[in-house]
C-alpha cells in the first residue's frame, strides 16, 4: 500500500482537539526507536480484547462523571499532595 505523508498529515488534521493526546502516544511508539526490551514488548503488546464487566464499566462511567464535574486534579496538585 503507497501512503504518503501528505495523506497521514491530512488524516491528523481532522482528529479531534480531544483525541490528539492519544494519538501523539500512539504514534510516538513508532518514533521511540528503543533498545529497551520493556518499551519493545509494551509497543508491540496485543490490544485487551476482553469485555469489560460491569464492575469495569461503572468505574468507568464513575471516572467519566467525574471529570465532567470537574472532581479532577492536575498533575501538579496531585504531586504535591503526595510530596513528591
Amino acid at each position: 500500500m503507497n501512503v504518503t505523508r501528505e495523506e497521514i498529515h491530512r488524516i491528523i488534521d481532522e482528529i479531534p482537539e480531544s483525541q490528539l493526546p492519544t494519538v501523539l502516544r500512539y504514534l510516538k511508539r513508532f518514533t521511540d526507536a528503543s533498545d529497551d526490551p520493556v518499551q519493545r514488548a509494551l509497543a508491540n503488546a496485543p490490544l485487551d480484547d476482553e469485555p469489560q464487566t460491569e464492575k469495569e464499566k461503572r468505574a468507568v462511567q464513575e471516572g467519566e462523571a467525574d471529570v465532567r464535574m470537574g472532581r479532577t486534579l492536575s498533575t501538579d496538585t496531585l504531586k504535591r499532595q503526595l510530596g513528591l
